[in-house]
């Protein structure tokens, strides 16, 4: 899908936005959790739902959802990681200050990400096989090691991989692909980043040869996307901002559905999608009803992906954000700032604080060059009162703990 959207233009926001199937607003979180105490409350999640279907359902890579500082493993009554949103097994980073601040500054996180491993809430220890290996080779291995345990158990299985990189720190990554990317006149930085994707790429193929290698590829459904748009050295092309901006740059992400029996391969789609849709839509397809007293804010992309005729039906998508004042580019932040966006049909309008900045014709205009506010007054005055109405609806805040 190429006109596909995350949530937010920085992690936790849209990760609420893929495990939840609603806005991030839904529970106030408008930043990313500062690994101090926040966490997502209790609430319906695509693993409780899977779960109660008899889905094995695992979290491998990044969270950055709360509940994972080491304080947090002795009140469990009350901090929620992984595990208490519905997942049987969990294996990410340790997350809390000062800690991950300073394995990111000394650009350790993958070289020496696997010793500080949590594994179901125990840290390993260097007696464990992944404790010094490369973080994208554990995320890599550990997916490989689930798939084969579901299927040697007949179970079904969701595995929610996050993948960590090209997140900074930028570090070198393993040989082959460290050579392999090397070019004349690119940056240290670049040359580490390439890496990386590289590696990434690897690792992904790994995952996918295991499923056809056990058979099992044309019944298995495979959502690759982002949480944000290109920030660092990443290429976003001409999209205006990038990585903490609600430009096309920001939040326009890569979507890819893989489902061989199902879906045809080379297929391509224009039609607007959101990471809200990821639960509806997997859902839909492994046949897991959706609770009929609760509301989600995703639509169902599974009919449109079987069959591109079936055409999308949604009304004006949102997005809210804080306002990050400066971009992870090697340019400043495009201005003036937002912190809203009303997207109705082809009518993108960016909002400060919910009074109207900018508005773009995006199927015309998807580099948005030309501010058509003040031409196009009723249109924008009938976006604002719904972004307005939007950003009053209730929330069920997200909790703080000490």
């Amino acid at each position: 899908m190429s006109q596909f959207y995350a949530a937010s233009a920085v992690c936790t926001p849209t990760r609420v936005s893929i495990l939840t199937g609603k806005y991030p607003l839904r529970f106030d979180v408008r930043t990313i959790f500062f690994d101090r105490g926040r966490q997502l409350p209790e609430c319906v999640t695509i693993p409780n739902l899977l779960k109660k279907e008899g889905y094995a359902t695992i979290h491998i890579g990044k969270w950055h959802l709360g509940g994972l500082r080491t304080v947090d493993f002795k009140q469990r009554n009350r901090a929620r990681g992984p595990r208490e949103h519905g997942f049987d097994h969990y294996l990410t980073l340790r997350e809390e200050q000062p800690f991950r601040r300073k394995i990111m500054k000394k650009k350790q996180m993958y070289r020496k990400g696997g010793t500080c491993l949590l594994r179901d809430d125990k840290l390993i220890g260097p007696e464990d096989p992944y404790y010094n290996k490369y973080l994208t080779d554990i995320n890599g291995d550990e997916t490989i090691h689930h798939i084969n345990t579901c299927h040697e158990n007949k179970q079904p299985f969701f595995i929610n991989l996050w993948w960590n990189v090209p997140h900074v720190p930028l570090e070198p990554a393993p040989e082959p692909h460290w050579s392999q990317t090397a070019a004349e006149g690119i940056s240290d930085d670049q040359h580490c980043f390439r890496s990386m994707v590289a590696r990434l790429d690897y690792q992904v193929g790994r995952v996918l040869d295991q499923l056809d290698k056990l058979g099992i590829a044309d019944n298995t459904l495979i959502v690759f996307t982002s949480d944000n748009g290109g920030a660092a050295e990443a290429n976003n092309g001409k999209l205006k901002g990038g990585k903490t901006d609600l430009h096309e740059g920001g939040i326009r992400v890569p979507f890819i559905a893989r489902w061989p029996k199902k879906i045809a391969a080379g297929t391509t789609s224009g039609e607007l999608g959101h990471t809200n849709d990821i639960l509806p839509t997997i859902c839909s397809a492994v046949g897991v009803p959706l609770p009929q007293d609760h509301t989600f804010d995703g639509v169902d992309l599974l009919p449109h992906l079987l069959d591109r005729k079936q055409h999308v039906e949604r009304g004006t998508v949102f997005w809210q954000m804080h306002l990050y004042r400066n971009l992870q580019r090697h340019y400043p932040k495009p201005k003036p700032y937002a912190t809203e966006i009303a997207r109705r049909g082809k009518w993108k309008m960016l909002a400060f604080e919910a009074k109207p900045v900018e508005l773009f014709d995006i199927e015309a205009d998807i580099y948005e060059k030309q501010n058509l506010l003040e031409r196009e007054p009723e249109l924008v005055e009938s976006l604002r009162k719904e972004l307005v109405a939007w950003l009053a609806e209730p929330r069920q805040r997200f909790e703080h703990i000490k």
